[in-house]
């Protein structure tokens, strides 16, 4: 523990400890950098604990593939249940019934799965597990960053526990009100839907047989996302984005009525769906930086961009600007963190992030539709789509973000 006031050295300082910071930490880690990740709350590994991080995370095929390369996936595998089949259902009639149901299988373009879907606070054990075993990687929970000072040849960054550390890059994965982007003034555009999100977990007679389900109707869409059986029974991670006050109303109805509510709302396709989880829920937006560098700086995940839940891209764009950081680290590691190795990483990644959050914004717009019509009209869009073949191995593979 170093004592309050002194400095020491790393390669790398992350700021954020969630699910794309210990990734982070985890893999250049195992790339042989002396990384440093700090964050002030303590991660929950514990699903039923105070805190815990109910949502799940859809790792598609090149996310798990980076994982694989640095260690981590070995851990995972076991507890991840495939995607093998997403499921978009329109269900804006009068009623919420399933009037249009379309599969996007993934053995049309690939052998394997679209992805592989995981629980957040399990990730964020497992993730500990692995940086625990790289000497070279120093997980500080309940510390923060608080000040960044830059120069040419590195990056001082100051601590809640009033230590200093030096670096040649710092690395935001401090979320979607990020200090360290804030602290190299980096500004942000952000769009507000006026809708949240309520998560949590759900059990079900109907098996999800590894099909990833997509609801539309209005406020937004609802996924059941599957999960390892719970319980003995089948059981599905759900996302369920409504306009604000009704999600409000929503997190706080009696579970008996909030489970007939759901089932509703998932059209039954699953049979009656009870609750294993408590609910939690959080604002929707749509947020980009300007720029994803500054001096000495990099920004990734939820500091660099937030999309609306829709299609599993959040953190599989920050594993994007993942594996984009390491690739030029590992090209010219003398010059990690410097002027040119940015400007590389913001030019690489920012044009593609910007295509995806406006495609993102465009289907969470159309899945909020409430006019009957326009609901008709988003059916037969995706009738449309779905009926072109080339069209619709190129959408898979744009998801996939295979280009």
């Amino acid at each position: 523990m170093k004592q309050t006031g002194e400095s020491e050295t790393c390669d790398i300082l992350i700021s954020g400890g969630g699910v794309a910071g210990l990734t982070a930490a985890a893999c250049f880690g195992a790339a042989g950098f002396k990384v440093i990740c700090v964050d002030p709350t303590p991660p929950v590994t514990e699903r039923d604990a105070a805190g815990s991080d109910l949502r799940t995370t859809a790792f598609l095929q090149p996310a798990q593939e980076l994982l694989d390369r640095f260690g981590i996936w070995p851990a995972l595998a076991d507890h991840a249940a495939p995607l093998q089949i997403m499921r978009i259902v329109d269900a804006g009639g009068a009623a919420p019934s399933a009037r249009i149901v379309k599969d996007f299988n993934a053995s049309d373009i690939s052998d394997r799965p679209f992805g592989w879907n995981l629980p957040n606070w399990l990730l964020r054990r497992e993730l500990l597990k692995r940086i625990h075993e790289l000497p070279n990687v120093d997980f500080r929970a309940g510390t923060g960053t608080s000040a960044l000072f830059t120069r040419l040849n590195e990056a001082r960054v100051s601590l809640s526990d009033g230590s200093r550390v030096r670096a040649k890059l710092v690395l935001a994965c401090d979320g979607r009100n990020s200090p360290m982007r804030n602290a190299a003034a980096i500004e942000v555009k952000t769009t507000r839907y006026g809708q949240k999100a309520l998560a949590f977990a759900v059990t079900h007679p109907v098996p999800h047989e590894n099909v990833s389900t997509e609801i539309h109707r209005s406020g937004g869409p609802f996924t059941l996302v599957p999960l390892p059986d719970y319980q003995g029974q089948p059981s599905s991670a759900i996302v369920w984005m409504e306009r604000g006050p009704r999600a409000d109303e929503l997190l706080h109805m009696a579970p008996e009525q909030f489970e007939a509510e759901m089932t509703r709302r998932s059209c039954g396709l699953f049979g009656d769906l009870k609750l294993a989880s408590r609910r939690s829920i959080w604002p929707i937006i749509s947020q980009s930086a300007v720029r994803l560098d500054g001096e000495r700086l990099a920004l990734m995940a939820e500091a660099a961009h937030v999309v609306p839940p829709i299609g599993a891209q959040g953190l599989n764009m920050s594993l994007g600007d993942l594996r984009c950081l390491i690739e030029l680290a590992q090209t010219r590691p003398e010059g990690l963190g410097d002027a040119q190795m940015l400007s590389a990483y913001h030019k690489a990644r920012h044009s593609e992030i910007m295509l995806r959050i406006k495609g993102i914004d465009l289907l969470n717009r159309t899945s909020m539709l409430t006019p009957r019509p326009l609901r008709d009209l988003r059916a037969f869009g995706l009738n449309a789509l779905y009926s072109m073949a080339p069209v619709r191995r190129t959408l898979m593979q744009m998801g996939l973000g295979v280009k």
